[in-house]
């Protein structure tokens, strides 16, 4: 039986997470759990699935879970902040850990449980964004499984031989091509974005995600995000990858062979299915999605992204042409601009204004040690604060 510790259980994917494993209680067993601060959905899955451990991002939250356990008489070892995920992510008894925490605060304990060989289900874009070349390393040192979790990564994954060692190029991959939604706002003006609220952003067409990542599918952020990430996870080239918007989010990504052949994986936009799939690979199980219904569908549509009302796609196409420090940069300036207009501080359209400033202003340099990746994230949100008074 497989011990199982998520990064970020209360999210969207955590919840999906625990909703396959509650189907297959003869697999698994919930040995870890993280959450930032919803202690009332923590409470409830630690009633459930009663964890060894459960972790707090912050510890006024941590102290009201752990009074809440006591009183129910739950004895569940309860920890806060960074300690806290560290341990979760690390736990002797964890054999796969589901890294799902949105943002750079995932990215440590992430690469602590890869040092360790564990296998990785991973969730967490930044991890790869912001350490790409770092974490890849340490998977190969320590012997660990990467398995892709975001649809679009995890569906290439199906579409891949299963070797690629020796590179994309000696198993006959031409391009990996990475689908795109659109987004809620797929054929609007840049006049007509600037006026796009937190809550339209937040409303994705197709599918059921958090704030932030919600708001960066809206901008095509987050598929230039996933571009950085294919270029680790299959160690393939920039110009070896392409976006192709997709509005129907059927096809979740295809893989293009040199004699003319594309393989795609198709499904319902239903992040329990790329979540079934790593947790079973390279065996399959039921996830609880329904089958797709291709006469329901009927169709399925395909057009190049916009690149003059959504930047944010360009700038990570040069963040990663770029190297070193770049993506982190990117990524550390776009975690920065969107947190400011979900707070209703920043236009939408302001939102790859200050990123496109801050890579612009900011000295990049090789990304050769954690520290330096780290000092240059850290940096990059200051100089973005900076850039995102300018905007207003």
């Amino acid at each position: 039986m497989k011990g199982i510790a998520i990064l970020g259980s209360t999210g969207s994917i955590g919840i999906s997470t625990l909703d396959v494993l509650r189907r297959h209680p003869d697999r698994y067993r919930v040995v870890a759990l993280s959450a930032s601060t919803d202690v009332q959905g923590m409470l409830a899955q630690c009633r459930e699935f009663r964890p060894q451990l459960a972790a707090m991002a912050e510890a006024t939250a941590a102290r009201a879970l752990g009074e809440a356990l006591n009183a129910e008489g739950l004895p569940i070892e309860v920890m806060a902040g960074p300690a806290g995920l560290q341990a979760v992510a690390t736990h002797p008894d964890v054999t796969d850990l589901m890294a799902a925490i949105v943002g750079a605060a995932g990215v440590l304990p992430t690469l602590a449980a890869v040092r360790l060989g564990r296998r990785i289900l991973l969730a967490n874009k930044e991890a790869l964004v912001v350490c790409g070349a770092l974490f890849m390393n340490a998977a190969r040192a320590s012997g660990a499984q990467i398995l892709p979790i975001d649809s679009e990564h995890n569906a290439v994954f199906q579409c891949l031989p299963a070797d690629i060692s020796a590179g994309l190029g000696a198993v006959g991959v031409e391009h990996i091509l990475l689908t795109a939604s659109g987004g809620p706002f797929r054929g609007r003006s840049r006049a007509e974005l600037r006026q796009v609220t937190p809550e339209q952003a937040c409303a994705h067409p197709n599918w059921d995600m958090g704030r932030k990542i919600s708001v960066d599918s809206a901008t095509l952020m987050n598929k230039g995000l996933e571009l950085i990430e294919a270029r680790w996870l299959f160690d393939a080239r920039p110009d070896q990858i392409r976006v192709v918007v997709h509005p129907q989010s059927v096809i979740h990504s295809m893989v293009q062979f040199v004699d003319g052949t594309v393989l795609a994986q198709m499904g319902n936009p239903d992040m329990r299915t790329p979540i079934a799939h790593a947790l079973a690979w390279p065996e399959r199980h039921s996830s609880g999605v329904a089958p797709l219904d291709l006469f329901e569908i009927a169709r399925l549509d395909f057009e190049p992204p916009d690149a003059e009302c959504f930047p944010c796609l360009r700038l990570a196409f040069e963040a990663i042409s770029a190297g070193g420090t770049a993506p982190a940069v990117l990524n550390a300036a776009n975690e920065v601009a969107v947190a400011r207009f979900l707070d209703y501080s920043l236009p939408f359209t302001a939102i790859s204004e200050v990123v496109e400033r801050t890579l612009a202003e900011f000295p990049h340099g090789p990304a050769d040690e954690l520290d330096v990746l780290l000092d240059a994230d850290a940096a990059a949100r200051a100089l973005a604060e900076q850039q995102a008074l300018l905007a207003v």
